[in-house]
């Protein structure tokens, strides 16, 4: 066979596996962010139909929800303000994404909505 300039014997697999690592972390990435939207969503929903609920009502629809997403503790600690003309509802919480080699990223959220009465 002949030798063509510029092959080696690897071929695409050293962009083939750097492809996959990409993927693997951008997978881990993209569900908390995800996560985050959603659970972001739901608290811009609560505040846009508040004027009926008590804050007691939208904190345990918003803590289930935190449960149901399976967002880390801290996510479930609703904090809720109301002023005769605004609502705003916010929420702290870190999530910790698992790196090769033993590391890890700590990624830290504040979902927050706010809603005119």
């Amino acid at each position: 066979m002949v030798s063509r300039a510029g092959t080696s014997r690897l071929g695409c697999l050293i962009p083939l596996l750097i492809l996959a690592l990409g993927a693997y972390l951008a997978l881990d990435f993209g569900e908390a962010y995800f996560r985050y939207y959603q659970f972001k969503d739901a608290m811009g929903q609560e505040a846009r139909f508040s004027m009926d609920k008590t804050d007691a009502q939208i904190t345990a629809r918003l803590s289930a929800l935190a449960d149901t997403l399976q967002l880390p503790p801290g996510a479930e600690l609703i904090t809720i303000q109301r002023s005769p003309t605004i609502i705003t509802i916010s929420s702290d919480y870190d999530e910790v994404i698992r790196l090769p080699m033993k590391k890890e990223k700590v990624l830290h959220f504040h979902p927050s909505a706010l809603s005119r009465l």
